[in-house]
Formats: structure tokens, C-alpha cells, sequence
């Protein structure tokens, strides 16, 4: 028994505590076979008769004939045909699921099930806890161990969450929360202890955030206080060296603003814009005096910028390094490819080139001679921005006086090494940036991102092109393919992307290359076609994309990877193969990597899933552009651990708790602030027993 206990992580009572039901059954109102309602959720008893598992395109449906006294029913699960060797005949089976009518078919289609020994129904007339089991260990087994230490030991727990919170959440207390949520004497008992421990994870979330932005806030931040003309022409410049050229323009500013665009303190901004060859949205200008005023603060920024693919981050990220550059600092930008990293200091040289400051760049691939001279430039304060992937937080990268770092693809990096670039500023903390494509729904903002301050740039430059959406049965592919054949007709380029089918890497690069070899030989003989997947290494990626920018590749085959990629104004097609198997954010973020340029720009999303859902979650793609809006949708569908991947962000597994559950992440929320206002770090002896739970949830508490 212990080993197989062991096998699911439980080695002691507190573990089996802990161990809590992934759902419950409700024994409370079994309905007979015969009697069961239509489009209802209910659940019923019976015997296992005959199983089959059949197989159409692309969905397995497992069907097993289920009876009982009253009648017998087709109960069917979809897409798991293992199940066909555990369903055996003559077992006692209890399912929860949906009757349905199909035609003149009816089906049970089954959303949970358990199977139990015929006889055994001392569960009978309550809630019943389904544990997640191993192999070699019962149901049965398992929930008569848990009934042992529950009503032993539940009780004995210490409630660690102080009293003035519980009161104000109204939470019950956690040993009977405990209880409830193994053994509920009501649905309403079992909501409210599940209540209970969920507010519990989003509570201790909430606080590990807050530890967050309190430890990058401990160190002096550099001042970053823009001059205003009128105090350019004193020549007080709080000591800064300004680049000639910097030093040249602001001086041609008139006396202050006086309220207009960016307001007195932002004088610097404005000129910035006036020396843009493009005019910026009201969108840029409302997130970029939100940063400038951050970077006056005693405190270092630390924000989160948002916006879609082309919306003109970037430009957010020059305004601010501009603004260390011209008060003595350095500015330093880290994204997650070298091409990206390429691209941006190209951008970033075009946009400061008036201001004389010199932007170098630090990527692995550079020759030895590059990169020294790289590293002294960045040493010496000569380069002003520096831009770079990883290489940025290496040992041996030295900053003269790093002012403002900026994060491009946040989701991309994790926490560690957001804490190693600001370990480059020294004495004074550098302001944080952090940028990202993806739209982020407002409870994910409020957890996966609750350390950082949001501002989103919701507008998209003026004079683009809305993309023209069209979603195609699989059957209509000739019609994309004619469509991308007339677009490089045009002197034009494209996209196609290849899903992931397969979760090994390996699997997945024989399929991308298989529809390469397809695509090149069958469909576009006459075309340059380009091929990258997550099989290749990173060099060899960023080698197949530099020759698609600069125009040398026509057709590029891709599998998720181009999800953040480089910006290719040329490419107008987007042909997304079944586009059922990838998110609604996902697909959004493939579709913005077109549109780029003055051209009409279209995406193909086809598919081959007929199924109401999907049909559904297309549409919605074809419907809308609002990125947002596709990635609440996505949220809801696929939850927070597929939708953005909570791991990559640092943040713990959670057991219990929704991070959808929008009113509960903000009661936490606001628990957590009210809490950490006053007795941060927690140190008061009344908060010492949850200062210990958040040191087990997070795994060690980011303590001063």
C-alpha cells in the first residue's frame, strides 16, 4: 500500500490530506436507466455489457451497452480507447454524463465514470470523492485510507490564514473545509469548502506576487526624470551626458508644453515623436507617458506592455531607453531569438540614429572580435541601448550604469532570468519593462502577471489593411493554394503552417518535413519554399528565416514556432492547416504576422473538424479581429495551464483554485494587498503559519 501511495506523492498523513478528489459523483440522486431526462447532467448506475471502440477520420469513439433493472443505454466516450480494455463485461459501473437524441439514436455521452464492485454501494446517498488512482490501487482502497485520516486528523490541521481574512472572505475554517471537500454532507458544503481552498492557492499566488514586486523595488532605482526644455537651455541636466546630437535637438524645443500632447515632463517624448518618419497612435502615446512617468518615481517601474502583433511596441521601448540614455543611463532590450534581437536593433538604431546614440548588439552567434568589442562598448557607456537574447545576462556582460531593461516576449523568459538582467544595474535597480503579443484576459493579469503594473496599446497604426479571414473546409485547400501561387505571382510571400501533431519533437520534424517535401514537389515545384520547426537548431531556425526576410524564400512551412517571429511586410498569405488544433490566441498570433505592410493580406484557416466546437472556435476567428476578446474565449475553453503555459511564468500548480474564477482572483487579490500592507514579508507572529504555507506552495518564499 505505501508504495503505491508513494506513487502519487503521498508519503505522509498530511499528503493523504492533501490528496484531494479531482471530482465528486453524486450517488445522492442515481436515476434508473429508463428514467433518465434528456440534455440534462445526471448520473445513473448499471452493468457493463458489450464494448467497441470505432473509428472514424479523425475521432475514436468508445461505446459500451450499459444496463440495469429498469432498461440498458449506448453510453460513448470520445477520443480515449484505452478504455476498451477497462470497461469489461459484467463490471458495476457509475456514470455522470448527458442522454442524448441523434436522429432516431439516443446516447449517453459520459462525462465521468467510476467503475465499483457489484455489491458495494456503501457510498449510496452522498457526494463521493473520485481520486486521481495508480496502477495496482483501488478506488475502493484509496477512499477508505483517506475516510481513516480525514475523520482523525482533518480536525487537528492549523488554520494558518489569520482570522480578519477568513472573516472578510467568509471562509470556513480549513479543517473542515478539509473534510467537506474529501467527504461533503451537501453540494452546498462541498462549494464552500471548495471555496475555501481555492481562495487558498489564489491568496498564497497573490502574496508570492507581491514578494515579487516588493524584492525587484528594494534596491534605489536610477532617476530617470526627462529634462524639460526649459531646463535643457540652463544646462541642468542632473549631471547626464547627452550624445551631441541629443544634446542638439532638445534645445529646439520651445518653452514648455503647457498641457499639450505629452504634458511640461515629457518634453523629450514629444521631440522623439516629432523626429518619428511615422505618426503614433493615441494608443502608444497614453502607454508611453504611463512609462515616463513610472521612470520619474523613487521606485523602479516595473510594467507589463500589451499589445497586438504591429501595434508599435517597440516604439514604447525606444521612448524609454531614450529617456535613460538622455539622463546618463543605458538602455537594454533582451528578446528570446537572435533574429528577433536582430530586428530590433536594426528598429532601434533607425529611431535614435537623430538622437546619436549607438545601439550594439550581443547575440551568441557573434564572432570572438564582435563580440569583445560589444562588450567594451557596453562596458564603457560608449553603446547607449544595447539589445541581445540571452548572451545579455551571461557573466562577463558588464553595463557601465544600466537604467531600463526591457523584456521583449515575456512568457518566453521565466522569472530567473528577469532577476539576472536586473543584477546588471548594479547598486540601482534598472526599470522594468516587459512586453508581450499576446492578449492577456484581466485574471491572468491579476496572477500569472499580478507582480507587474499593465498598460496595452489597443490601437493598430493607421493606413493597415484589416486581414481578410477565411475559414475552409480542409476540401477547399486548392483554393488557398491558388491564392498563395497568385500572391507570389505578385512578388509577394507567404505562410503555411504545419500543426503540432505529434508531442515528441522528433515525430513532430518528420511530419513538417514530410508536408515540406509534399508541398515542394507536388504543389509548388516552380517556388523557392523554406522549412523550420522546433526539430532544428536555433542557428539553423534564424538562417531559414533571415533568408525568408530578405526575400529569399517564397513559401515558408512552419510549425508554431513563427508564433513570434520576425517581421516580413512582404508576406500577405497565412494558411494555417488544421486550424482546429491550435488556441484561438495562437491563431490570432500566427494571423498577425501578415498584414504588415501596405498589401492586402489574407489568412486561411482550414480544417477538417466538423464538430460543433470547433466550428464554433473558427468562426469566432473569422468574425473578429479583437484580440482580446478571442483570448478570454480561449481562456475559457482551454484554461490557463494550455492557454499561456503557467509553468513557463513561475507560477506554482494549482490543485483547486480556476485562475478564470474572475471574482475570486480579485477578492484574493485584494486580500493579499490589504495583508501585505500591513505586515509585508508577513513577519507579524500572528501571520507566521501562513508565511510557512507560502514558503511549501511557492517552494521557498522570496523573503527580503
Amino acid at each position: 500500500m505505501a508504495e503505491k501511495l508513494g506513487r502519487l506523492g503521498i508519503h505522509t498523513v498530511r499528503d493523504l490530506l492533501y490528496h484531494l478528489p479531482r471530482e465528486h459523483l453524486d450517488f445522492s440522486a442515481l436515476q434508473a436507466i429508463n428514467d433518465l431526462p434528456f440534455d440534462e447532467t445526471v448520473t445513473t448506475l448499471g452493468i457493463i455489457w458489450e464494448v467497441e471502440n470505432v473509428r472514424s477520420s479523425k475521432i475514436v469513439r468508445t461505446i459500451a451497452r450499459i444496463s440495469d433493472e429498469s432498461g440498458s443505454i449506448r453510453a460513448v466516450w470520445f477520443n480515449q480507447p484505452y478504455l476498451q480494455k477497462q470497461l469489461t463485461r459484467g463490471t458495476q459501473i457509475v456514470m455522470t454524463g448527458v442522454k442524448q437524441r441523434f436522429g432516431n439514436a439516443v446516447q449517453f455521452t459520459v462525462k465521468s465514470h467510476e467503475l465499483t464492485e457489484q455489491g458495494d454501494l456503501v457510498n449510496t446517498g452522498r457526494l463521493v470523492p473520485v481520486y486521481p488512482l495508480t496502477e495496482g490501487l483501488s478506488a475502493k482502497a484509496l477512499r477508505r485510507a483517506t475516510k481513516w485520516v480525514v475523520d482523525r486528523c482533518a480536525s487537528l490541521v492549523v488554520d494558518y490564514l489569520p482570522l480578519p481574512v477568513r472573516d472578510a472572505a467568509a471562509l470556513m475554517a480549513l479543517p473542515r473545509a478539509l473534510a467537506e471537500y474529501h467527504y461533503p454532507d451537501s453540494g452546498e458544503a462541498l462549494e464552500q469548502a471548495h471555496k475555501r481552498l481555492a481562495f487558498d492557492e489564489l491568496f498564497i499566488i497573490q502574496l508570492g506576487m507581491l514578494a515579487r514586486r516588493a524584492n525587484w523595488q528594494t534596491g534605489p532605482a536610477a532617476p530617470v526624470i526627462v529634462p524639460e526644455p526649459g531646463r535643457v537651455l540652463a544646462g541642468e541636466l542632473a549631471g547626464a551626458q547627452m550624445p551631441s546630437a541629443a544634446a542638439a535637438l532638445v534645445p529646439t524645443m520651445t518653452a514648455p508644453l503647457g498641457g499639450g500632447l505629452w504634458g511640461e515632463q515629457f518634453a523629450t517624448a514629444h521631440c522623439f515623436e516629432e523626429s518619428l518618419p511615422f505618426a503614433l497612435t493615441e494608443a502608444q502615446r497614453r502607454v508611453i507617458r504611463e512609462v515616463l512617468h513610472d521612470l520619474a518615481r523613487a521606485q523602479p517601474m516595473i510594467r507589463l506592455v500589451q499589445g497586438d502583433v504591429g501595434s508599435g511596441k517597440t516604439v514604447v521601448a525606444a521612448a524609454a531607453m531614450l529617456a535613460a540614455v538622455l539622463c546618463g543611463y543605458q538602455g537594454a532590450i533582451m528578446a528570446p531569438t537572435e533574429i528577433l534581437a536582430e530586428q530590433h536593433a536594426r528598429g532601434l538604431g533607425r529611431m535614435l540614429a537623430p538622437f546619436g546614440i549607438q545601439v550594439a548588439a550581443l547575440i551568441g552567434s557573434q564572432r570572438a572580435a564582435q563580440r569583445r568589442e560589444a562588450l567594451a562598448q557596453v562596458e564603457s557607456g560608449q553603446a547607449g541601448v544595447v539589445v541581445g537574447t540571452h548572451a545579455l545576462i551571461q557573466e562577463g556582460v558588464t553595463f557601465a550604469r544600466l537604467g531600463v531593461a526591457v523584456v521583449d516576449e515575456q512568457h518566453r523568459f521565466g522569472v530567473a532570468q528577469r532577476e539576472l538582467l536586473r543584477r546588471k544595474g548594479g547598486a540601482e535597480s534598472p526599470h522594468l519593462l516587459v512586453m508581450t503579443a499576446t492578449p492577456i484576459p484581466r485574471t491572468l493579469a491579476l496572477s500569472v502577471y499580478g507582480d507587474l503594473d499593465l498598460s496595452v496599446i489597443d490601437q493598430m497604426p493607421r493606413g493597415r489593411k484589416p486581414i481578410i479571414t477565411l475559414w475552409r473546409a480542409g476540401a477547399r485547400r486548392e483554393e488557398a493554394y491558388a491564392l498563395v501561387a497568385h500572391e507570389v505571382a505578385q512578388g509577394r510571400q507567404a505562410y503555411i503552417i504545419c500543426p503540432l501533431i505529434e508531442e515528441s519533437e522528433v515525430l513532430e520534424a518528420k511530419a513538417a518535413v514530410a508536408e515540406y517535401e509534399r508541398l515542394r514537389t507536388e504543389v509548388f515545384p516552380h517556388l523557392r519554399l523554406g522549412l523550420v520547426h522546433g526539430g532544428l537548431k536555433s542557428a539553423e531556425k534564424d538562417a531559414t528565416m533571415r533568408r525568408f526576410r530578405d526575400g529569399e524564400i517564397d513559401i515558408l512551412i512552419a510549425t508554431a514556432v513563427v508564433e513570434v517571429g520576425v517581421d516580413v511586410p512582404n508576406a500577405t498569405v497565412m494558411l494555417i492547416e488544421d486550424a482546429d488544433r491550435f488556441g484561438l490566441a495562437q491563431l490570432h498570433q500566427f494571423r498577425g504576422r501578415v498584414g504588415r505592410g501596405e498589401d492586402q493580406s489574407y489568412c486561411y484557416l482550414l480544417s477538417e473538424d466538423a464538430s460543433q466546437t470547433a466550428r464554433e472556435r473558427l468562426l469566432a476567428v473569422e468574425s473578429t479581429t479583437d484580440g482580446l476578446r478571442l483570448a478570454e474565449e480561449d481562456l475559457r475553453l482551454r484554461g490557463p495551464g494550455e492557454f499561456f503555459g503557467t509553468r513557463q511564468s513561475g507560477l506554482p500548480e494549482l490543485r483547486v483554485a480556476e485562475l478564470t474564477d474572475a471574482p475570486l482572483v480579485a477578492l484574493s487579490r485584494d486580500a493579499a494587498e490589504t495583508l501585505w500592507a500591513r505586515d509585508p514579508y508577513l513577519q507579524a507572529s500572528e501571520n507566521r503559519p501562513l508565511r510557512e504555507r507560502v514558503a511549501i506552495f511557492w517552494g521557498g518564499f522570496m523573503a527580503q
